[in-house]
């Protein structure tokens, strides 16, 4: 009976926001059971209905469900490609403000990193460039927000050494975002699965979506990165992990190969 509710448990998460546990229902179990004790739920299926019946209970769910693994300056390679080749692009074809879409943003690490990456450029100016930070945990948007990070973190692995006296202001323990980059960023609560199905009311020059589609089966990659083409302005640019690839789908992106990276550009 258990892994009957179980299976029904994943199915709801899955139709809510793409997580796909269907293929891992003792992972599912290990990750809520905590929560029905926490609750005082006795079984999956009184959780279902709990559900059901507070809305407000996915926002605790999501925090259980999601990994939030990230640190600054990661995956370099592609951080390189967009200051030393995409942003100057742009910035000489546009007058509007560039913008760009870190989505699923986790803690804002990677968010924050694109704009020290920005404002490390010499002809960088002020208000040129609006980035924003997106996630379905709320959780971690909080901590994105605030954008004070633990000197003891892992977040930290790979900074160069130089952004930290630039582009933070030291405190005792922790590292806080210096003013001038959170400027450049806002944060938001956003649910892929929903963009599908609603779209977005404005378009981006570049996307981020790094080691997000690894959470979701071929059917929802598929819906979400159709969802990106559209959310893109005609010339605009997709980066995936390094372990994520949609050179197979048919959706209309020319798959590019440089510094040896991937990423993708709308035709």
């Amino acid at each position: 009976m258990d892994n009957l509710a179980l299976y029904y448990l994943g199915k709801v998460v899955y139709d809510y926001c793409g997580l796909n546990y269907l293929n891992n229902i003792s992972s599912l179990k290990m990750k809520v059971s905590k929560r029905l004790r926490q609750l005082n739920i006795e079984s999956y299926w009184s959780y279902i209905r709990y559900l059901q019946e507070h809305p407000s209970e996915w926002d605790q769910l999501i925090v259980l469900l999601t990994i939030n693994e990230t640190y600054f300056f990661r995956e370099d390679k592609q951080l390189y490609i967009y200051q030393q080749k995409i942003l100057p692009q742009f910035a000489s074809e546009v007058q509007q403000p560039i913008k760009i879409w870190s989505a699923g943003c986790s803690t804002g690490e990677e968010a924050y990193s694109l704009a020290m990456m920005t404002m490390d450029l010499d002809h960088y100016k002020p208000k040129k460039v609006h980035i924003i930070g997106s996630d379905i945990n709320k959780k971690v948007l909080s901590i994105a927000k605030e954008g004070i990070y633990s000197k003891s973190s892992l977040a930290f692995r790979r900074i160069p050494p130089y952004w930290l006296q630039k582009y933070f202001d030291e405190m005792e323990n922790n590292y806080r975002i210096k003013d001038e980059v959170k400027k450049m960023v806002s944060f938001q609560y956003v649910n892929l699965l929903e963009e599908v199905e609603n779209g977005r009311n404005e378009e981006f020059d570049v996307i981020f979506c790094r080691n997000v589609l690894i959470y979701f089966d071929e059917e929802t990659i598929e819906k979400v990165v159709k969802s990106f083409y559209r959310a893109l302005k005609k010339g605009g640019y997709l980066f995936l992990g390094h372990a994520e690839t949609i050179s197979n789908l048919k959706i209309g992106f020319e798959t590019l190969n440089e510094n040896g990276t991937f990423y993708y550009r709308k035709g």
